[in-house]
């Protein structure tokens, strides 16, 4: 087999992953062009000043106690719903994934109007926690029904309870979802403005927000912009090191499906516990729309208004949705494929952007709309383009996960066979991978349809969204027609959630019928030793005997 040179391939990887670097690089070139426009001396004496301190001391314990609670509630609940039976979970799943689409400024709205006592750390807490969880809910959950429960079954055999079974096998096959949920979640809150503003809680987003609308000190404004990129990328590279070795299986089509637990008399407390998570995230924050959907005076929307706003929030999200997993695929699969320092600063490249907070993204492609495509300003192009800018590392995140869950058996084995590269990953990667691509689809069409600061500065005229037209009838205190466009995005959040739990749902039939993910069946590649414990974890490649290693010693299960 000829060897392509090393050269030449990295040019390959470059072509390939060129456009989500451009994307990713556009807004930062254009923070780092403002931000030092008065010297780098100006840069020091902002990064380093008193007020920068007192942000970085709020934004970082917001971060920490959000991160931790959004990823004890996402994995606990993502368990209970995939491995479980508790009941109603084509109900549960869809209302879980819920805060994704509702602003974070409405929610602090709602919990305001009730408890005004919770405004600051507490309440910014409470409300960017409900809004990250589904973050790390969605991922896990794809990873959970896509897993091979076949280790699971080898452990509980030679007696690891269920404690430490989840805690070795089961945590070992989720890492990367897992990691790629709790990294976005925490770059989430550095992004947030509107809740963290609503609940007056000093962060960077709300000094770059200062700076721009009140003190207009653009540099200031953007050196704070650069301050959250460099802790985005120590984040990243952070969970880049943190992932390890990858958990792997062989093929979609020999993967055992993983056994329903009972949970005998815990069914009602779980029941219990996911429904006041679901309370919490979704019917308070709601429950504060009913007001104004039964308040006087101010009417209902027109509903030519209505499906034009449903209209172009669908085409605008689900065209960036569209275009984002097709730019993030070939950097998700050189991620989960590649460990070169190459391929890692390429991934991180694209983390970069996602820090950054709407108006900066958003003023950036003002100015490369007016400088570089003028055609382009003032349309819905460079809206998209913002998405796809703003949400890019959602799906690198999701795809990584999902390819490298996966493993590079068979894709080797179609190689051997005369495959090419993209058709390996055509044919066999991609269908492996699609729950956890998908997920990452339904992801970015959510936080797509709720965007606003991007969304305000670029919008083209006459073409307002769901989340543009909920912000002008609440500025112009029209709150019963506000609450209807809120609700009605809310509806539009739940159909690319139903969707998932459906291409899930035929995966893990399709597995327990023994069936292929369109690829044919291969001979086994390794039946060699499965270690029981934070590493690689491997389900054999038939039904032959496994041989799985437990505190040293080796046991051979036929």
């Amino acid at each position: 087999m000829t060897r392509i040179p090393n050269q030449a391939r990295r040019a390959g990887l470059l072509l390939v992953a060129l456009p989500a670097v451009v994307v990713a690089v556009l807004p930062l070139v254009y923070t780092v062009l403002r931000g030092t426009d008065q010297g780098w001396a100006a840069v020091w004496r902002y990064a380093t000043s008193a007020r920068t301190a007192e942000l970085a001391g709020n934004t970082f314990l917001l971060l920490a106690a959000v991160t931790a609670a959004s990823v004890a509630l996402g994995t606990g609940t993502a368990f209970l719903l995939a491995r479980t039976d508790l009941p109603g979970v084509p109900v549960l799943l869809p209302l879980l994934a819920m805060p994704l689409a509702i602003p974070s400024y409405v929610a602090a709205f709602s919990w305001l109007s009730h408890f005004p006592e919770l405004a600051g750390f507490t309440g910014s807490w409470l409300v960017l926690t409900a809004s990250n969880t589904p973050l790390v809910l969605l991922p896990v959950y794809a990873a959970l029904r896509a897993a091979d429960g076949g280790p699971e079954e080898v452990a509980r055999s030679l007696g690891a309870g269920a404690v430490r079974t989840f805690g070795t096998v089961t945590v070992a096959q989720i890492r990367l979802p897992l990691l790629a949920g709790a990294l976005l979640g925490a770059l989430y809150v550095l992004n947030d403005y509107g809740a963290v503003a609503m609940m007056r809680y000093e962060t960077f987003t709300k000094g770059i927000d200062y700076a721009y609308n009140a003190s207009f000190d653009r540099t200031a404004a953007n050196v704070i912009s650069l301050v959250l990129v460099v802790i985005a990328l120590v984040f990243a590279a952070g969970e880049l090191v943190a992932r390890g070795k990858v958990a792997t299986r062989v093929g979609a089509g020999t993967a055992r499906p993983a056994s329903v637990r009972p949970l005998g008399v815990a069914r009602l407390p779980a029941l219990l516990a996911v429904t006041a998570l679901v309370a919490v995230s979704v019917l308070m924050p709601l429950g504060g729309l009913l007001p104004w959907l039964t308040g006087p005076g101010t009417g209902t929307p027109e509903m030519t208004e209505v499906l034009a706003a449903l209209r172009n929030t669908v085409g605008f999200s689900g065209t960036a949705a569209l275009l984002t997993v097709l730019i993030a695929l070939p950097v998700g699969i050189m991620a989960a494929r590649s460990r070169g320092l190459f391929a890692r600063a390429i991934e991180l490249t694209a983390y970069a952007g996602y820090a950054l907070p709407g108006i900066s993204v958003g003023l950036a492609l003002v100015y490369f709309g007016i400088n570089t495509v003028p055609a382009w300003y003032g349309h819905g192009q460079l809206v998209v383009l913002a998405y796809i800018a703003l949400f890019l590392p959602i799906s690198i995140g999701a795809t990584r996960a999902a390819v490298a869950a996966s493993g590079p058996q068979l894709e080797e084995v179609a190689r051997s066979l005369g495959s090419t590269g993209f058709t390996a990953a055509a044919r066999v990667t991609v269908p492996l991978a699609a729950p956890g691509i998908t997920a990452g689809a339904a992801l970015v069409f959510l936080s797509c349809a709720k965007e606003l600061p991007a969304t305000l500065i670029l919008q083209p005229a006459g073409q307002n969204t769901l989340a543009l037209e909920l912000w002008k009838h609440t500025e112009v205190v029209h709150y019963t027609q506000a609450a209807w466009y809120g609700l009605i995005l809310v509806v539009v959040a739940v159909l690319p959630t139903i969707a998932l739990q459906r291409v899930a749902g035929r995966t893990s039939a399709r597995r327990s019928q023994g069936e292929d993910d369109a690829i044919p069946t291969v001979p086994p590649l390794s039946t060699g030793p499965v270690p029981i414990g934070p590493a690689a974890v491997a389900g054999p490649a038939s039904d032959g005997p496994l041989e799985v290693a437990v505190s040293g010693r080796r046991v051979r299960s036929e």
